[in-house]
């Protein structure tokens, strides 16, 4: 059986449409929906509705994807038993992660992903918008704070601690708050639709409105503004650590009152076939956060 017809099938099936598995297998939709047809006819049966934007299983479809997926996973286990002897993991890993953390986590670990398998390549888009990754063919996303219900696999790779700070020419200029119903009377940088902060105030929940005249929905535009001294941002702690050790920022600490932890995630679009590829970058991402 050829495995890149069974590929086809199998990506089209999760992105619901041949251009969406063309993108993620790095081919056009004309080879994706010939290798498709192809497959069909090596099987006698139609495994797959087509229309001009989207398709669907049919039932015969339905009842052979399931044997289409094990035969790729003994594929990739078998690859993976040829390339762990040393010479690593290969192809093409399509990547998303929020801006900050490419920046200040992902693209300090690449050199050595990259060096220690030299049959990979990684293609890292770097955006604070959240992905349709299926839809887009990338293959894992990083992603930061609560997930949403969804059909994608997420594994949770670090806790991701925040605190509040400021420039220390804000704080001479503004005061500095210690409870945090003084956040009220002070200039914050809020993502763009904020309007409030989730705090733990003597170990309970607690949401306090904020706000002030500069919003943004990148989390690096808050942060320079932040660096300018023009208010208090609610930041991760590894995106500020630098700058704390600088001084060009100092941590806000508020009366019994810590910023609510979130979660850095992978999100990736299936349990399975998940490729050795995946596993070695997820892995080192997983190391590199804990340095």
């Amino acid at each position: 059986m050829d495995t890149e017809e069974l590929a086809v099938l199998v990506q089209a099936a999760a992105a619901g449409s041949l251009s969406g598995a063309a993108r993620r297998l790095g081919v056009t939709p004309m080879v994706a929906s010939r290798r498709l047809a192809a497959l069909e006819r090596r099987l006698g049966t139609r495994l797959m509705h087509r229309t001009t934007r989207s398709v669907s299983l049919t039932p015969e479809g339905e009842t052979f994807l399931p044997h289409a997926q094990a035969m790729l996973e003994v594929e990739e286990a078998a690859r993976a038993s040829l390339t762990s002897a040393g010479s690593g993991v290969g192809g093409l890993l399509r990547v998303t992660a929020p801006a900050a953390f490419g920046r200040k986590i992902l693209s300090p670990a690449i050199p050595g992903i990259l060096a220690a398998n030299p049959g990979l390549r990684i293609d890292l888009e770097l955006t604070d918008s959240v992905v349709d990754i299926v839809a887009a063919g990338i293959d894992v996303a990083i992603r930061i704070g609560r997930l949403r219900d969804s059909s994608l696999i997420a594994r949770q790779l670090a806790p991701n601690p925040r605190t509040l700070c400021a420039a220390p020419s804000y704080l001479a200029r503004a005061g500095t708050p210690t409870r945090v119903e003084d956040l009220a009377d002070h200039e914050c940088l809020v993502l763009s639709g904020t309007t409030s902060w989730p705090f733990e105030v003597q170990g309970r929940p607690r949401t306090v409105r904020v706000g002030g005249r500069f919003a943004s929905n990148s989390i690096e535009a808050l942060r320079e503004a932040c660096l300018g001294g023009f208010g208090i941002a609610l930041l991760s702690t590894w995106d500020v650590a630098e700058e704390f050790r600088a001084g060009a920022l100092v941590p806000v600490a508020l009366d019994a009152t810590l910023p609510q932890e979130l979660t850095i995630w992978a999100v990736y679009p299936s349990a399975r076939l998940v490729p050795p590829k995946l596993r070695v970058f997820v892995a080192a991402v997983e190391r590199a956060l804990r340095r």
